[in-house]
C-alpha cells in the first residue's frame, strides 16, 4: 500500500519554513536580516519615504480610531511614566 501525500497549503509550508529556520538560526538571525533590510530601503528611499509612510500610517489610526483614541493612549502614556519615576524614587530612598 501507497502511502497518500497530505498537500498544504502556502500559509502552512510558511509557517512551517520559518519555524525551522527560527529553530536553526535563532532570533539573531531575524534581527541582522531585518537591520540589512531596513539599511537597503533607506539607502534606496531616503528619510522621505518614512516620512510618507509614517503620516499614511497616522492617517489610517486616525480615520479607523478617531481622536479619542490619542488622548486615551496620551493618558495611559503619562501615567506609566508617572509610575515609573515614583517607583524609582521610592527605590533610591530605600
Amino acid at each position: 500500500m501507497a502511502k497518500e501525500k497530505k498537500s498544504i497549503t502556502t500559509a502552512e509550508a510558511g509557517q512551517k519554513g520559518g519555524a525551522t529556520t527560527s529553530r536553526k538560526y535563532g532570533p539573531e538571525f531575524y534581527q541582522e536580516i531585518g537591520q540589512k533590510g531596513g539599511e537597503a530601503v533607506s539607502e534606496k528611499y531616503g528619510p522621505e519615504f518614512y516620512q510618507k509612510i509614517g503620516q499614511k500610517g497616522g492617517r489610517a489610526v486616525s480615520e479607523k480610531y478617531g481622536p479619542d483614541f490619542y488622548h486615551k493612549i496620551g493618558t495611559m502614556g503619562g501615567h506609566k511614566v508617572r509610575d515609573l519615576i515614583k517607583k524609582a524614587k521610592e527605590s533610591s530612598e530605600g
